[in-house]
Order: structure tokens, then sequence, then C-alpha cells
């Protein structure tokens, strides 16, 4: 999966693995127990929220399940950053797909339709630690599109191993009250919030960054802590917007920074729709966590 900034900033890239601030102060934004449970098996864990239930078992959706090897971590929530092993077949056998072979599991937000509803519904029935068998009917799967390997109207059969679920609290707007408003001859505006060490960050240099998108009215559109995944890119070389290249420059090992990004910098005109309207200014608060 990528981000919006993947998609969008840095020119358009694909997704799917296999994807209110006050008038005249735009710095300011108003931002927007677990239980012990007799596990599968007979095991008692107190990380486990829930019991897994053996055997090949159907929901109200047509997804079908069966428990390969019980786990007795805790069970994701909606919203938690979820890493899975997985290999895909179709009903012949025939594989698609297979993060175990390649030693790079998967990671994405669960029930946020990052992936195809079978996987939303099913992966959120599984204790970390699961071994399971997933058969998703084509309505729950790719339906009538035909994708790479997978004929259109396929039914989906994933054998998938739950490794991690991890809550990812909610982005906190930085405080810059008592900072230095800064305005660049481009128009590009920016707070220094926390000073970095070492050299500022230059061009061809290739840097990996923390990042929370709002808009002027405070809602946020994007945000790499939310998915616990920084950007990574080279700068510079106009793989984001403008106002990035230039801001992120400006930084060093360290450094956390809002930026407020004029439309020229921006989208411009186009906007990115439906997210980002046209003419929009940006608030971007960043953290440059690595220069390479």
């Amino acid at each position: 999966m990528r981000s919006l900034l993947m998609i969008s900033l840095i020119a358009a890239i694909s997704a799917w693995s296999c994807k209110s601030t006050q008038p005249g102060n735009t710095a300011e934004i108003k931002p927007a127990e677990q239980k012990g449970a007799q596990a599968a098996g007979g095991r008692q864990d107190m990380d486990v929220e829930e019991p897994l239930v053996l055997g090949l078992q159907r929901t109200a959706s047509g997804l079908e399940y069966e428990i390969l090897e019980p786990g007795y971590g805790r069970r994701p929530a909606h919203g938690d950053k979820v890493t899975v092993h997985y290999a895909g077949t179709l009903e012949d056998g025939s594989e698609f797909d297979n993060s175990f072979k390649r030693g790079e599991p998967f990671s994405f937000k669960l029930g946020k339709g990052q992936v195809i509803k079978g996987w939303d519904e099913g992966i959120a029935l599984l204790n970390v630690g699961t071994r399971a068998r997933l058969f998703i009917p084509a309505e729950l799967g790719y339906g009538a599109h035909e994708k790479s390997g997978i004929p259109a109207n396929s039914r989906l059969v994933f054998e998938v191993q739950i490794i991690d679920a991890m809550q990812i609290l909610p982005p906190k707007p930085f405080d810059t009250n008592g900072t230095n408003k800064i305005v660049s001859p481009t128009g590009l505006t920016y707070y220094i919030v926390q000073k970095g060490s070492g050299p500022n960050a230059e061009s061809g240099k290739t840097v990996t960054v923390h990042y929370t998108g709002y808009l002027l009215d405070g809602k946020m559109f994007d945000s790499s802590v939310e998915r616990g995944n920084p950007l990574t890119f080279e700068l510079g070389k106009g793989r984001v917007i403008k106002g990035w290249d230039e801001g992120i420059a400006l930084l060093n090992t360290g450094a956390k920074a809002r930026l407020i990004i004029p439309p020229n910098l921006g989208y411009g005109e186009g906007g990115y729709p439906p997210i980002i309207p046209a003419n929009s200014t940006l608030i971007f608060d960043v953290e440059l966590i690595e220069i390479k």
C-alpha cells in the first residue's frame, strides 16, 4: 500500500501489495484494556482477548476460514497496523502471490479499506500468532475485475499468519507557540518546532520523513505517523511537491517543523480530488528522521 503522499506527491505511484484553523493564524490547528480469555486448545494467556473457534467456519458475508495453528496474542482492533505473512492461491491451487517466499510480510491498517474486503473481515477474526486459511468469495475479493494472475470472479484462498498488531495513536498537531515564523522568498512559511543536529539535507540526498498533512480547516488528509511508515525519497528531484523539496532542505536530522505550503508550491489549481480541493494551502507537520 502506498500513502497519498507516495501516490500524489511523487507524481502518482500505484497501490495494493499483491497498497480548523482560525482565520489569521494558519499555524494553529484545532485537532480533530485487554482481558485474558480461554484460547483455542485450552491455553490461558493474559494477552488473548478472545478465544479462537477451531474447524471450518462461515460468516454471514460468505467468508470461510479455518484455524491451522492457534495464536495466543491479542486480537487486532479496527485501525490497528497489522503485519501479516500470506500465500494466495486460486481454487485450483495455482499460486499468485507469496510473502513467505519473499521473506517480506505485508502491513496495513485494519478496517480502512486498504485491502480487499475478505482480508479486512478475516484478519479481524484472528489473534496475533494465528495461522489460518481464508476462503474469500469473489464479491469479497476482486469481483468481476481481473488482476495479474487472478481471473475475474475468482474465489481466492489465502493462508495467512498474523505476525503483529499494533495500535496506532492519532498524531498530535505540533505546538508552534513561542517559535519564529519564517517566510521564504517563494512564499513557503515554516516554523522550526524542534532543532536537529548535523548538516541540513541537500538535493540528491535520500531522506526519510514522518509527516502529517492538514487542510486549513484542520482536517487531516494523510499521515505517515498514523500508519507507522515514514516516507523515503530523493530530495530535490521533483519526486514530491515543490513545498516539500524546499522545506525539507531547511532541516537537519531530528528536526521537526511545520510547513505551510501555498497552492503554487503544492497541488495548485488542480488540487488532488477528492482529498485536496483546488487552490489549497496545505499544512504539514514533518520530522526529518534520516539523511543518506
